[in-house]
């Protein structure tokens, strides 16, 4: 059993910055590939991004490449995203996941949920 916590939401100016954290329970987190979601409202929740179990490869959705940047720290039990040059559309509530599998963009294979955080870019 995972439980995870996001933190780091808020409001931000466009072209601005937010560092939001996920931070996990348990000592099985280096089990788990990590990723992040995001839903905006009246709109499905889509991948954002994700990493594998020992941080050495990341995967991003198109319109964050280059923007956003996922890591993670093992001995902290926690993953992070970088989000910088913020836009409008970068508006939602985020959420990491845990996935016991290969990190993937399906969002169905993961195993655990945050409760998300709310992010909001001001334009």
């Amino acid at each position: 059993q995972v439980q995870l916590v996001e933190s780091g939401g808020g409001l931000a100016q466009a072209g601005g910055s937010l560092r939001l954290s996920c931070a996990a329970s348990g000592r099985s987190f280096s089990r788990y590939s990590m990723g992040w979601f995001r839903q905006a409202p009246g709109k499905e929740r889509e991948f954002v991004a994700a990493i594998t179990r020992t941080g050495g490869s990341t995967y991003y959705e198109d319109s964050v490449k280059g923007r956003f940047t996922i890591s993670r720290d093992n001995a902290k039990n926690t993953v992070y995203l970088q989000m910088n040059s913020l836009k409008p559309e970068d508006t939602a509530v985020y959420y990491c996941a845990a996935d016991l599998g290969p990190p993937v963009a399906d969002m169905s294979t993961y195993d655990y949920w945050g409760q998300g955080t709310q992010v909001t870019v001001a334009s």
